[in-house]
């Protein structure tokens, strides 16, 4: 993208109060308690798919749990409204509320997008908003929906490398990503493990 610098890396990987784009280094160390986000893409067959999910180093306390345990289930309660139909607000309003409604904050400024032949498409899918407005979704479209929710305030600075994101108060960040595909029925997750 112009005015961005080439990401260092091939995976994010984002420790602690980095939310997204963290890059991979042999100078961290992780250590118990520490918790990383992992967000990849894949490139098959002239098509993209994007996942993250954020992960446990050791023991952590039953809060940080709660909030990787909140997150992923953000998705899940976005996904619900990802049917033929609805409208791209539905999902986003529903993992918005969600989230605030566990006493997390939803990071405004990042957004899940649209995905295909190019990893970033049209349309852009906030992890707020509001029911009944946007897109109307249809069959055939793929989206990559992920909610990126921080422990305390919504705050975020970015980092002189020009990619990491860290909370602007220090709390842990988590994230949690699908390329989920739009289909008559149900929507189908296609990166799910």
């Amino acid at each position: 993208m112009k005015g961005v610098p080439a990401f260092p890396g091939s995976i994010c990987a984002s420790v602690n109060d980095e939310v997204i784009h963290g890059i991979p280094s042999k100078k961290v160390i992780l250590k118990e308690g520490d918790i990383v986000s992992i967000d990849l893409v894949a490139l098959k067959d002239g098509f993209n798919g994007d996942c993250a999910r954020t992960y446990i180093v050791g023991n952590i306390d039953k809060e940080t749990k709660r909030l990787i345990d909140v997150t992923k289930q953000a998705f899940f309660e976005g996904i619900k409204y990802a049917k033929k139909g609805n409208r791209l607000g539905d999902i986003s309003h529903s993992i918005g509320e969600y989230i605030e409604k566990n006493g997390f904050s939803v990071v405004k400024e990042f957004q899940g997008h649209g995905i295909g032949r190019s990893m970033h498409e049209d349309p852009g899918i906030p992890n707020y908003g509001k029911a009944g407005r946007g897109v109307r979704l249809e069959p055939g479209m793929t989206l990559a929906i992920e909610p990126m929710v921080i422990y305390g305030k919504d705050g975020i600075l970015e980092l002189d490398d020009g990619w990491t994101i860290i909370s602007e108060d220090g709390s842990n960040a988590a994230h949690y990503e699908n390329t989920i595909l739009i289909t008559e029925n149900e929507p189908e997750i296609l990166t799910l493990l």
